[in-house]
């Protein structure tokens, strides 16, 4: 199962709303990471094996790019413009109970691939 790493420009609610749902979850905040550069964000979750979900999609995008050019890998970041939670939440869902670990590892996922029209 896919672990994640919430950005600090994450909502907090979408962390306790995927653990009510049996995901392991956690936030900038709680890995006490709050104020660190994008960097050591990513870093952090490469140990960790954790793939972070993140709204800042032009410095994640950059980071991952200047990763595959050094031969870098990290745990795979999954972007996001801001939507209500909700379709968030839903789109995570729908994402995490398709792939694995293998398939976001050292990529990056765009959130809005797995949101229905509907939402």
């Amino acid at each position: 199962m896919i672990r994640l790493y919430l950005d600090e420009d994450v909502p907090e609610t979408i962390a306790m709303a995927l653990r009510l749902r049996g995901y392991d979850v956690i936030t900038v905040k709680e890995a006490s990471k709050k104020g660190f550069t994008d960097l050591k964000q990513i870093q952090y979750a490469a140990s960790e094996k954790r793939v972070l979900f993140t709204h800042n999609i032009a410095d994640f995008c950059k980071i991952h790019s200047d990763c595959v050019n050094k031969g870098y890998e990290h745990s795979g970041i999954i972007v996001s413009k801001q939507l209500p939670i909700g379709v968030i939440v839903k789109a995570l869902l729908r994402l995490l109970s398709s792939v694995n670990y293998g398939n976001i590892r050292n990529n990056v996922i765009w959130l809005s691939d797995w949101i229905k029209k509907e939402e």
